[in-house]
């Protein structure tokens, strides 16, 4: 990256701005958005190992597109590894449906159907065969005990799973070749349906929006060598980490992340010594830190990718706390540098609130951006969806270092122990992340952030990110010329 006058004082995103270079980049789909830290991620974006935002339905979604979902350290051992089991069972084209049998009730189906963008349930028959579907519209005047069978409504196309098995998950150039999904795309076109639940063999394996179809052909999943998509997962820096690091390895977690507050302490750099004793034979991030010379040490101790960022999150209070942290631009930018001098990748954790800081941080240097509120409120969260008095939906969302995190985290401790911790919070414990009715899923942020993401690499004449991180030339701005960006939502 180049300035176009040199920084006089840390910056964050809203700081920077990217000057039109000459660009040979002709189309958007030209570029590859990569990432360049052994990963494997086809996208540069990492879903923040938080309670409220990262679960199964987050990671397997992620990873049907490319990117990363990272398992939090709260949850228990074998939670985690029937997670991540289910995952990697998860088909890289077809999405997981929502199904029930017929005998279930309105109200069962009502509990479940926010658990997925396509609001709509599969009913199943005893066999496992599609019998029909059901949406929150066939309940308008019906007893929430009423039965599916006595309300649902027969499915206008049924998908053959034969149809995608040659080639549909070797990438977009593959996918779109293949006549398969346009296929299928005009077949829920001519039907009227923007869905498609999909058999094989008779019993019901996956389903296939509208959307979906075009989105394989512009996303590549990420899989690991097997097949099967790729699972990422947080371990914390006290008590038994060699232990549960190894556990996670066994279960086939492809990438770990040794996760703390503080990064750049002496319980890190044991927590990777023990981790580097198991060869775990994946990539190992160590993090958070904001400085040069944290990033070298942890790489010099073991971690391949340092997580950068003290503050910068929707949910952490640590610097109004603690007046510690650094504005996330001028981080990322420093700690990128060293990492890559000492021969590894930073990840820019947190303070991006909209594309263009998703663009900064990679411009900067990160190999990767992780993000945690932004995508909570959205339906592949775990958090139940909540409706306010006006009708909006949301789910809660709650930092990491908070006192409701803290009580979760310490739970098997005596209650005064668990008090006691509580007393210490950095983090706000409930917060209304409402969904964006013109974006309630995590791929329709994930289309609209690489959308811009690729715009900005094309006005950088970037190919991929590394073209990106040498060709993006920035400029300081004011709080003005950054507000005078902004759109006006309404006529003046």
């Amino acid at each position: 990256m180049r300035f176009l006058s040199e920084p006089t004082t840390d910056l964050t995103y809203s700081d920077i701005f990217l000057v039109p270079s000459r660009s040979d980049v002709t189309s958007r789909h030209d570029v590859d958005l990569a990432a360049d830290d052994g990963t494997g991620s086809t996208i540069p974006l990492v879903v923040a190992n938080m309670t409220a935002v990262t679960g199964k339905r987050m990671a397997e979604t992620m990873a049907r597109r490319g990117g990363l979902a990272v398992l939090p350290q709260d949850v228990p051992l074998d939670v985690l590894r029937s997670v991540t089991a289910w995952v990697k069972a998860r088909h890289a084209v077809f999405e997981t449906p929502v199904s029930l049998r017929a005998s279930n009730t309105v109200i069962d189906a009502l509990h479940l159907m926010g658990k997925r963008p396509h609001g709509a349930v599969v009913v199943v028959d005893d066999a496992g065969a599609v019998a029909g579907v059901v949406r929150a519209a066939d309940f308008e005047g019906q007893d929430r005990f009423a039965s599916l069978a006595a309300v649902m409504r027969q499915q206008p196309l049924i998908l053959d799973a034969a149809e995608f098995d040659a080639g549909a998950d070797a990438g977009p150039d593959a996918a779109a070749a293949s006549a398969s999904l346009r296929r299928a795309f005009d077949a829920m076109d001519a039907a009227g349906t923007d869905f498609a639940p999909v058999q094989r063999d008779g019993v019901l394996a996956g389903l296939l929006t509208r959307k979906g179809a075009l989105r394989s052909t512009l996303y590549r999943p990420s899989l690991d060598a097997g097949g099967a998509l790729k699972v990422a997962a947080a371990v914390g820096i006290n008590g038994d980490v060699a232990g549960r690091a190894a556990e996670l390895l066994a279960a086939g977690v492809n990438v770990l992340v040794l996760d703390t507050a503080h990064g750049h302490q002496q319980k890190m750099f044991d927590a990777l010594a023990a981790v580097r004793s198991l060869d775990p034979g994946v990539p190992v991030v160590a993090g958070n830190v904001v400085t040069a010379d944290a990033t070298r040490e942890l790489i010099h101790a073991g971690a391949d990718i340092v997580k950068v960022g003290v503050g910068p999150g929707a949910m952490c209070t640590t610097r109004m706390m603690t007046a510690v942290g650094r504005p996330q631009f001028s981080a990322v930018l420093e700690c990128a540098a060293a990492a890559r001098a000492s021969g590894g990748r930073v990840w820019a954790d947190g303070g991006v609130r909209y594309p263009r800081d998703v663009a900064l941080a990679l411009a900067a240097g990160a190999s990767q951006v992780m993000i945690g509120s932004w995508f909570a409120g959205t339906h592949e969260s775990p958090g139940d969806l909540q409706v306010d008095a006006n009708g909006r939906q949301f789910k809660e969302s709650f930092g990491m270092a908070s006192a409701r995190a803290v009580q979760n985290r310490n739970q098997r401790e005596g209650a005064f122990e668990k008090d006691r911790k509580a007393l210490y919070e950095e983090g706000i414990s409930t917060s209304r992340m409402y969904l964006d009715p013109a974006r309630p899923g995590v791929e329709d942020l994930l289309d609209m952030i690489t959308a811009g993401l690729r715009s900005s690499m094309s006005y950088a004449g970037a190919a991929d990110l590394a073209a990106f991180r040498e060709r993006a030339v920035a400029g300081i701005q004011s709080a003005a010329g950054y507000e005078e960006g902004r759109p006006v939502p309404q006529s003046w």
